[in-house]
């Protein structure tokens, strides 16, 4: 029995290391580094290091359609989340006072509710007084865009820049000020 359990044990470490915050004081990296085991660290990425995001779209929980290639000129904070997530639901207050204190700014929050039903997606929202949209993902196929560059469980939060690329990667809850600072300078980033 003890057997079995090791590769369990590994895989957590591992995951743990992934999910880890590094970078400076400040929440910045020199770029999107890998760490130990090939994830990419977190924090804001120089310019020169931002790849494009890949193309996300699909019908939001109000019953609208929004593709994040018509926020382009904005910069869009892109939190995965899922109602039976702790984390996610110790965030959404940070979020939404971020997101109140940067939308004048140009900063556009849309929230990828990965694995979940509308009916109890809908009612995290309303609890939670989640004032920015959210995309419909249940099968978890839009957070499957980022194998291999961003952790595969939620919460997960990517800032994109003025051009779509992915300017900051944050896994695990946040607190207000871990995002309101690299939100607030990428929003003073000219296009």
């Amino acid at each position: 029995m003890q057997r079995s359990l090791l590769p369990a044990a590994v895989a957590c470490l591992l995951a743990a290391a992934c999910t880890g915050r590094a970078g400076t004081a400040n929440g910045s990296t020199s770029g999107p580094q890998q760490n130990s085991v090939g994830a990419l660290a977190s924090g804001v990425f120089k310019v020169g290091d931002r790849r494009p995001a890949p193309s996300l779209s699909g019908r939001t929980l109000d019953g609208g359609q929004l593709d994040l290639d018509s926020l382009r000129g904005k910069v869009v904070v892109v939190n995965f989340w899922a109602q039976w997530c702790n984390p996610c639901r110790a965030e959404a207050a940070n979020l939404n006072a971020v997101y109140a204190a940067t939308r004048a700014s140009g900063v556009a929050f849309v929230g990828i509710d990965i694995k979940d039903d509308d009916v109890a997606a809908k009612a995290f929202q309303r609890s939670r007084h989640t004032p920015y949209p959210s995309i419909v993902d249940p099968d978890g196929l839009l957070l499957l865009k980022f194998r291999g560059k961003a952790p595969q469980q939620p919460p997960t939060t990517l800032i994109l820049d003025r051009q779509g690329r992915v300017a900051a990667l944050y896994p695990g809850a946040l607190t207000e000020a871990e995002l309101s600072a690299p939100v607030q300078a990428l929003a003073r980033e000219q296009a």
